[in-house]
């Protein structure tokens, strides 16, 4: 993989985006979304003020809207995840226009592994096609704009160790939606 697809990072699309922030167990959520899909996710920060800011990372935002069905219906499902449901995210619809390709190909391929299931870095690179490229695997579960929809918390590190997380609350957190998905690691 040349080192320019693996320096290239998430681009939030340039248009403005309708978001709302709802309430779960793990705390306040915020989630952004297009006519064509979910844009980005995001988890629970300090406080709500704090969480949208983040969400605007990834999104032009607009003032907070009513999510259409899909989007309501996808919120309803992520409140089920963090009550501790298994929920299968697949038919939800994303748009990661702002994904390079490569990264793309790193986030499809993450999104395959299920609940209760986790994968190494350098396991989802051959799984994606690409061995060798567990470091670009890292940059781009780093970069996820929709974290459990597409769940970059279950890729570990060589070794099954946590390896990075970059949400609010770090490995901590990372760890604790493993515990929620009763995989138990040995740490």
């Amino acid at each position: 993989m040349d080192s320019a697809a693996s320096q290239t990072a998430f681009r939030a699309p340039a248009r403005a985006l309708r978001h709302t922030l709802f309430e779960t167990a793990f705390g306040v959520c915020g989630i952004a979304w297009s006519e064509a899909g979910i844009v980005a996710l995001q988890l629970p920060e300090v406080d709500r003020a704090a969480t949208e800011a983040r969400l605007g990372r990834f999104a032009s935002l607009r003032a907070e809207g009513k999510p259409p069905p899909a989007t309501a219906a996808a919120i309803a499902d992520l409140q089920r995840y963090f009550d501790g449901a298994e929920v299968d995210f697949a038919g939800i619809d994303l748009d990661l226009g702002g994904a390079s390709d490569a990264h793309r190909r790193f986030l499809d391929a993450a999104r395959r592994v299920r609940w209760g299931e986790t994968v190494t870095y350098g396991g989802l690179a051959r799984s994606a096609g690409t061995p060798g490229a567990a470091r670009v695997v890292g940059q781009a579960m780093a970069r996820n704009p929709v974290p459990i929809v597409i769940p970059c918390h279950r890729v570990l590190a060589s070794g099954d160790r946590l390896g990075g997380f970059s949400a609010y609350g770090g490995t901590v957190q990372k760890e604790r939606l493993l515990v929620l998905e009763r995989i138990r690691l040995a740490l």
